[in-house]
């Protein structure tokens, strides 16, 4: 099958990281663009991995990037204006690696910030440990050194595809709504459609269904993505963009005053705060306030007006239901208070049914709530590329298109995935995603309520979060 080649990229692409996301994303390198194999190299310290490089004779360096020897090591894979460096790991500080990369005049995307090992469980302050604070680091040396090689800042299915998936949406709508509108151009006509159309929030709405035949076994968290990285985050505090149709503030609720201001968050767990959401298969369902950076940076970009005291901002924040498998896993490792040793990620050759549906739930407007974004089935993956199910495909096709843009858009700067041009971006990723379909529900969290145990809610607007937060 011919596919399409999206340029030629000179020098030694690094990855960094090898999991099941570098893993799913290495033939989709292989297969869009032409560069030197004999220089594709992956840093990554784990045994099993490396074995897996060994057998498909991938050069790698079996080591962990440290605050020490980042620069050493990058330094000497990486050349001078060429190349391009994929980072998909954790534990390694993404605004480090993003800074030295931009040092030598080289490409660079990753798919969420990451701090160094230990920042997460070894910090005690929950403020610094958002994603807020985190994404606000990365804003900082934008405003400070703006221009220069293309960085691209969290850049996976979500963060990533969801942005371009919001502005689909917003099309959509409007055209639904009889409004002839053309795509804007700018991140201000952006929040001012938004506006207009009079979405009041965004939920980056996830229902993941995939499972295996086996039962899930007792003290093994089970996930159809990196461990590590879902435990991580949902550690993290629960965290959302806050917007100005909201008349309630929980009383565990921080905001900030530095920085764009778009978001809140609360005292607990994102992994364990629910909420109530929409998908198109379940329909109406709970979901996890797990924090994403997207949840603060969409709030953000869609801001109109001084953002001390904005005009408008959409509320904006993550609401999965993982496979159940990892539901499980959660329950068992909070229940304990301590993490499960043995990690293990649903194959894609095990996996018997399921999909992972992941899209945006716009709002708020007058059609009530649309539904907008990919329903990919783990047999669609299989025949579409190797070393991946549903879920990794989502993140994977992301990364192949922000790659793109990235070389389409050379000196662009340090971006993130709302800034960049989701027509092009979703061109690139769509042939990946399976079903792209826009459904519009009645579904409000007014519904489905236990009359038997009446709860403190405002009937008076369906869609303030005071309604949407599981109590």
């Amino acid at each position: 099958m011919a596919y399409p080649h999206y340029g030629t990229i000179d020098g030694t692409i690094v990855m960094i990281g090898f999991g099941s996301i570098g893993k799913g994303t290495w033939p989709l390198i292989d297969r869009h663009f032409d560069y030197d194999r004999a220089k594709f190299t992956v840093i990554e310290p784990d045994a099993e991995k490396v074995a897996f490089l060994q057998e498909h004779q991938i050069r790698h360096r079996q080591v962990a990037l440290t605050p020490d020897n980042y620069r050493e090591i990058l330094g000497e894979l990486l050349e001078p204006g060429k190349g391009f460096c994929v980072n998909l790991s954790v534990d390694t500080d993404s605004l480090a690696l993003m800074k030295f990369c931009r040092e030598l005049g080289v490409p660079y995307i990753d798919t969420v910030v990451e701090p160094w090992a230990g920042f997460y469980f070894d910090t005690t302050d929950n403020a610094e440990r958002t994603n807020y604070a985190l994404r606000q680091r990365v804003r900082d040396e934008k405003a400070a050194n703006p221009g220069g090689t293309t960085a691209v800042s969290c850049c996976g299915a979500n963060p990533g595809m969801v942005s371009w998936f919001v502005k689909e949406g917003l099309l959509t709508l409007a055209r639904d709504l009889g409004q002839d509108v053309a795509a804007p151009t700018n991140r201000e006509d952006w929040a001012k459609l938004m506006q207009k159309l009079k979405v009041k929030g965004v939920h980056i709405a996830e229902r993941d269904t995939q499972a295996r035949a086996m039962p899930r076994p007792r003290d093994v968290f089970v996930n159809t993505w990196s461990v590590e990285g879902f435990i991580a985050e949902g550690f993290q505090p629960a965290e959302l963009g806050w917007g100005t149709h909201e008349t309630w503030t929980p009383d565990t609720a921080h905001t900030h005053d530095t920085g764009c201001r778009s978001a809140i968050w609360f005292e607990r767990p994102g992994a364990i705060t629910r909420v109530h959401t929409w998908c198109p298969t379940p329909g109406p369902q709970f979901g996890f306030l797990v924090t994403h950076n997207e949840s603060v940076s969409i709030s953000d970009y869609f801001t109109v007006g001084d953002p001390g005291a904005p005009e408008f901002r959409p509320t904006c924040h993550y609401a999965y239901h993982p496979c159940d498998d990892a539901v499980l896993s959660l329950h068992e490792m909070f229940g304990a208070g301590v993490q499960q040793k043995v990690h293990e990620i649903l194959d894609v050759d095990e996996i018997v049914t399921g999909i992972d549906e992941l899209g945006v739930l716009l709002f708020g407007h007058d059609k009530n709530a649309l539904w907008f974004g990919s329903r990919l089935s783990n047999e669609e993956t299989k025949a579409l590329a190797p070393y991946q199910n549903a879920t990794g495909m989502q993140v994977t096709s992301a990364v192949l298109a922000g790659m793109v843009w990235a070389l389409e858009n050379p000196n662009a700067g340090i971006v993130e995935t709302d800034e960049m041009d989701h027509a092009r971006c979703l061109e690139v990723q769509r042939p990946y995603l399976g079903p792209v379909e826009a459904h519009y529900t009645d579904w409000t969290p007014l519904q489905d309520r236990w009359e038997h145990f009446p709860e403190d809610i405002d009937e008076s607007d369906p869609w303030q979060f005071r309604n949407v937060l599981a109590t």
